[in-house]
């Protein structure tokens, strides 16, 4: 019978997984520049790699992310450009959060053109819980707004001002949560579109000094 995965147990498994991956030359990678292919590869070896040591859930369509019991799931990113998609499911994701954590990893991906092998060199590998899951620039001003006795009236004027994507009811509806259960500060930097466009460089940043943004490797 195998254990259970955890979030420890996760934690450190990755840890050992970037590095094996670190040294590893794979035909499969060779030339392949698409970063979906490269994150959709590395994914599932992971979740593979996880398999033959541990019982978990693997995730599906209706829980849209990779290990549910858990709540968490995986970003895999380039550090040329350390950003990925992720489905849209409410405007309010960019005030209180995804809902769910991120396993993130970021690599450097080089060719050995003798070889014709491609090597993805993990550069950082960084979880931030759920609660710092929420849009920086979002949850700064509407912390500052309540930190200098703003109203309803004041959050709706800038939920609007940011373009975030609900009508004047909604963002009504989302003033008065806020007044009643103001966000934590987020961390993502999220980009409105049909899919949320999430962006790392603050999180690799921050990593290590922000309670619930731990640098894992």
């Amino acid at each position: 019978m195998k254990p259970s995965l955890t979030l420890d147990i996760l934690l450190e498994e990755a840890v050992k997984f970037a590095e094996i991956e670190s040294i590893y030359d794979e035909p499969l990678l060779f030339g392949v520049t698409d970063g979906k292919a490269v994150g959709t590869y590395l994914e599932q070896k992971f979740r593979n790699y996880l398999a033959l040591l541990y019982e978990y859930v693997l995730g599906n369509s209706a829980s849209g992310i990779d290990f549910p019991d858990l709540n968490i799931d995986i970003k895999v990113t380039s550090i040329r450009q350390p950003q990925s998609s992720c489905p849209f499911k409410s405007a309010r994701q960019k005030i209180f959060g995804l809902g769910y954590g991120l396993l993130i990893f970021v690599y450097e991906k080089r060719d050995d053109h003798q070889h014709k092998t491609g090597r993805l060199n993990m550069q950082h590998t960084v979880f931030i819980d759920q609660r710092r899951t929420a849009d920086y620039q979002m949850t700064r001003g509407i912390l500052s707004i309540l930190a200098n006795e703003g109203n309803a009236d004041d959050l709706v004027a800038f939920i609007m001002d940011r373009n975030l994507p609900v009508d004047e009811i909604e963002a009504r509806n989302i003033a008065e949560e806020i007044l009643r259960n103001p966000p934590e500060q987020g961390y993502l930097t999220i980009s409105n579109a049909l899919q949320w466009r999430l962006q790392y460089s603050r999180i690799i940043q921050m990593a290590g000094e922000v309670n619930g943004i731990i640098r894992v490797r």
